[in-house]
């Protein structure tokens, strides 16, 4: 490592920039579970429409993000890392802003779609760049701040949906993105990348994680160990009023306190997922452990006799805590594949992942009359938890690569 300190490396304006970044996508990413059921009743619908409407834009909004997770990177890859910075936020700024003024749910729809294209650059964008201008003895530190800024994101979303207006909301996302913007003209492009710029090597082509058995299968496992963070994400928290209903609990459960305090939870789980993870100088490990850990939790959410809201808010905050090897998941992608692969891998993993979350709510939705809303999801989410455990097994640690090398 180089004679710089720690906090002089994570203090570099390529850092900093990359976790306001992704302040501001966690922001508008979970502004919708705040305010789903008080959007939808002034654009009309009724109350028995909220849940169908409320999964159709959650599964329009995803769907943006999964076809801009493999835009950005494939762009990243072949113009920089840059591009994605500049292009994915002005996007994302311009839509969200364009959301105030939506009459209409699919105007609704429409805009949350773009909105999700732009939003999907951020992270991998951000992962990238500081995984590849730190030193691999801290690149855990830098990708937990980065994490953790974003997790102050989701919680800024219930405190200015509950001081404004819906529409207000969306505009302030749109004006954070906007100035954030401003704040990236004096980003510099990574080193790794100016290095590969200039070789004859194949760049940012996504066909090359799907015509080699190796990198196919590191792509596929990288994804999967993920699914469990958005089955709690886009269900359990997204759907807590129904959920509240469900375990008996008289008084309305509010979905943006289950978002908020989940990710209060989920900042402190960042942290000590990523603090641990430099002491044990691993990621496999870790990471097991807090998929386990989550698993324990969704059991508990679902099956928990909970006599009060303020058990279940606590459960959520737990939840959250076991949600927190999110940053370890990122950073296991980005780890994964050479600088010439690197942002198309750790731009759509992360996406793909937030994308499964259409086929995690539609089966919610399918299997809910025939086995009813708690064992529906206890069905869903032992399946992505096996899932995820399986596919943590095969894959490799990452966490002593040197990421300066090319597919």
């Amino acid at each position: 490592m180089s004679q710089k300190s720690t906090l002089q490396h994570l203090v570099q304006i390529p850092v900093i920039v990359a976790a306001l970044g992704y302040l501001v996508d966690m922001y508008d990413l979970f502004l919708f579970s705040v305010v789903r059921v008080n959007s939808l009743k002034a654009l009309g619908v009724s109350a028995e429409q909220l849940l169908p409407e409320g999964v159709f834009l959650l599964n329009t909004q995803l769907a943006g993000l999964l076809v801009g997770g493999v835009f950005w990177g494939i762009l990243g890859d072949k113009k920089g890392r840059l591009s994605i910075l500049f292009g994915s936020i002005l996007m994302y700024s311009l839509a969200n802003i364009a959301n105030g003024f939506v009459q209409t749910v699919e105007q609704y729809a429409f805009l949350r779609f773009i909105a999700g294209i732009g939003l999907a650059g951020e992270l991998g964008a951000g992962i990238t760049l500081v995984s590849e201008v730190l030193p691999k003895e801290i690149r855990g530190y830098g990708t937990t701040v980065v994490a953790t800024m974003g997790l102050v994101g989701a919680i800024m979303a219930n405190f200015v949906a509950d001081w404004f207006d819906w529409r207000v909301s969306y505009f302030v996302g749109g004006g954070m993105g906007l100035v954030l913007l401003v704040l990236r003209l004096n980003v510099f492009e990574s080193g790794l990348f100016e290095k590969v710029k200039s070789q004859k090597v194949q760049k940012g082509n996504i066909l090359m994680l799907f015509n080699n058995r190796r990198r196919f299968t590191k792509y596929i496992l990288s994804i999967l160990i993920g699914i469990p963070l958005w089955f709690v994400t886009g269900v359990l928290m997204t759907f807590s009023p129904e959920f509240g209903k469900a375990v008996g609990l008289t008084e309305p459960i509010v979905a943006g306190k289950c978002v908020m305090f989940a990710f209060s939870g989920q900042i402190v789980g960042d942290i000590v997922s990523g603090l641990v993870s430099q002491y044990l100088k691993s990621r496999k490990k870790v990471m097991g452990l807090f998929i386990l850990l989550s698993f324990v939790f969704m059991l508990t959410y679902l099956l928990f006799p909970v006599k009060s809201v303020d058990s279940f808010y606590v459960i959520c905050v737990l939840l959250g805590f076991c949600n927190g090897y999110w940053t370890i998941f990122i950073t296991i992608a980005a780890e994964l594949f050479g600088t010439n692969l690197r942002a198309t891998v750790a731009t759509s993993v992360p996406n793909v992942v937030r994308g499964t979350a259409i086929i995690l709510t539609s089966a919610f939705v399918a299997l809910k009359p025939s086995l009813g809303i708690i064992n529906s999801a206890v069905v869903i989410g032992t399946v992505t938890v096996i899932i995820a455990l399986a596919s943590l097994y095969f894959l490799e640690e990452t966490f002593t690569k040197d990421l300066n090398y090319e597919e």
